[in-house]
């Protein structure tokens, strides 16, 4: 690639979607969408110009793969040429060469926050601030954010943390199957927060938290909480998974430490580990007046689950505004 872009200001790079980029590629991977890729970002008024010398000069094959294969529905080389700021734009909703504002963090969705700052950039040659600032711009939230999006992720575990009980007490283990498996996602988003890690989407969760530094116990409590024939089965996994992510965000320093162990739910015969708690503190260490006003409900991530608006940067944009009475 070099050679064709001799003179021309530019960056390269593998960013954005795609398996391979966050690491997660098999060689399932490559049976859709996949070949020899990488992100030219030169100047706007430099984009046909480099377009032409691709299309011109590009090799056929690239280590034994055709350079020109289909991805999402077109036959293209697997070289895009852009502009930063409009790629920016068309990934995440705004440029973060102008700043990152309180909507910004919290309208992007933490996949698309994953597939910025990961991959690999090949070569920054753009003027200041180039590609490199940008992705040091988004690597994680400002302090008073991240403890307001694990605040909003602790909620979540407590407005369910007694279902899957009262579920089970009723005779209805599919049920308390069902909620078990929601907390055991919420507890593994909630692991990766606290590891300054952007959860990826559903597919990838897992694989994720498998990566996580010492997070083969928390593992195998979830595990079992979701192997579990019984609620009361279900209620030990998910008892020690609480124990162990609340020993994390105590390990971290980012609250008032707080009691790990779990208790009754009021005097009903369930075990929680009162989510509210660590809410609750979390919020109490923001120095942010605007960030400690947000109602708790979380970024966009937490709000919303459906793929149309978490791929759609305008939507995510809308619908994190609405939800929290925050101006776009």
């Amino acid at each position: 690639m070099a050679p064709l872009v001799s003179g021309v200001p530019h960056a390269a790079a593998l960013i954005g979607p795609g398996s391979e980029v966050l690491a997660f590629d098999t060689a399932r991977s490559a049976d859709h969408d996949w070949g020899p890729r990488v992100l030219v970002f030169v100047a706007a008024g430099r984009v046909a110009e480099v377009e032409e010398r691709v299309a011109a000069g590009l090799p056929e094959r690239f280590r034994g793969f055709p350079t020109v294969f289909g991805y999402h529905g077109r036959v293209r080389p697997g070289v895009t040429v852009t502009e930063l700021g409009r790629w920016l734009v068309e990934r995440l909703g705004f440029d973060p060469r102008s700043g990152v504002g309180l909507v910004d963090w919290l309208s992007s969705p933490w996949q698309s926050l994953a597939e910025v700052t990961g991959g690999e950039v090949f070569h920054d040659g753009l003027a200041e601030p180039g590609l490199e600032a940008v992705r040091q711009a988004l690597r994680w939230y400002p302090a008073d954010v991240w403890r307001y999006v694990l605040a909003c992720q602790w909620r979540r575990i407590a407005q369910e943390e007694p279902f899957p009980g009262r579920c089970g007490e009723v005779g209805d283990e599919l049920g308390s199957a069902v909620v078990g498996a929601r907390l055991a996602r919420e507890v593994m988003r909630l692991a990766l927060l606290l590891r300054r890690r952007y959860p990826p989407y559903a597919k990838w969760l897992g694989s994720a938290l498998a990566r996580l530094p010492g997070s083969a116990e928390l593992g195998e409590s979830l595990g079992a909480a979701l192997a579990a024939r019984s609620w009361r089965e279900r209620e030990d996994g998910l008892a020690a998974a609480y124990g162990r992510v609340a020993a994390l965000q105590n390990r971290m320093a980012l609250a008032e430490r707080l009691d790990e162990r779990v208790r009754g739910f009021h005097d009903r015969p369930f075990r929680v580990i009162g989510g509210d708690r660590f809410a609750e503190a979390l919020m109490a260490a923001v120095s942010d007046p605007v960030v400690r006003g947000l109602p708790v409900a979380g970024c966009v991530d937490q709000v919303a689950d459906a793929v149309d608006v978490l791929t759609r940067p305008d939507r995510a944009r809308a619908v994190t505004a609405a939800a929290l009475g925050l101006t776009t």
